[in-house]
């Protein structure tokens, strides 16, 4: 299986860019609003039951994916350096440890992008960061634009980029065929 993580901060255009993605390949997407938007049925967001069961709804859906050989997955994330950086690894070695491989991408944006594409309706009603207050808070309490450690992402700044390009860029850095 091929992974395809896709991380970056709030609006950087994540979702938009694996939905190409998955045009072009037929991959299966995995969004990670769905395991927020499931343990949220439950569990305020941000308590210790809720981070715990994301994430664990997270790894096993990808090892899943990995032991039953899907052909590949795209995966989106907000990766904050370096506290979610064990979870990263922890993915990766799922994948791994199942002949897998992992496609690292990471999606950058500028600050003045991010301010203007964050207030969309479409992203209220996901549950997304959609303010202008929330987006700045997380950033100053979070290094969302440091890459994943110790492993080669492919950093594609998506500031003035469409989102066709942008998967275009993904498909033929990793070579990635048809599912």
């Amino acid at each position: 299986m091929k992974l395809i993580f896709i991380y970056g901060p709030p609006g950087a255009g994540k979702l938009t860019v694996a939905k190409e993605l998955r045009r072009a390949t037929g991959f299966k997407l995995f969004d990670n609003h769905v395991s927020i938007e499931c343990v949220e049925t439950v569990f305020d967001f941000g308590t210790e039951p809720f981070s715990r069961l994301v994430g664990q709804i997270r790894l096993d859906i990808i090892e899943e994916a990995a032991r039953h050989e899907v052909a590949g997955v795209i995966f989106t994330f907000v990766y904050a350096h370096p506290q979610d950086a064990p979870f990263v690894e922890k993915i990766c070695a799922a994948v791994e440890r199942h002949g897998g491989e992992v496609c690292l991408v990471q999606l950058t944006c500028d600050k003045n992008s991010l301010e203007q594409r964050v207030p969309a309706e479409s992203r209220a009603r996901r549950g997304k960061v959609a303010t202008l207050e929330l987006l700045r808070e997380i950033m100053d309490r979070h290094d969302l634009f440091s890459p994943v450690p110790d492993r080669e992402s492919l950093e594609i700044d998506n500031t003035d980029l469409a989102p066709e390009e942008a998967a275009r860029r993904v498909v033929e850095h990793y070579d990635l065929k048809r599912a």
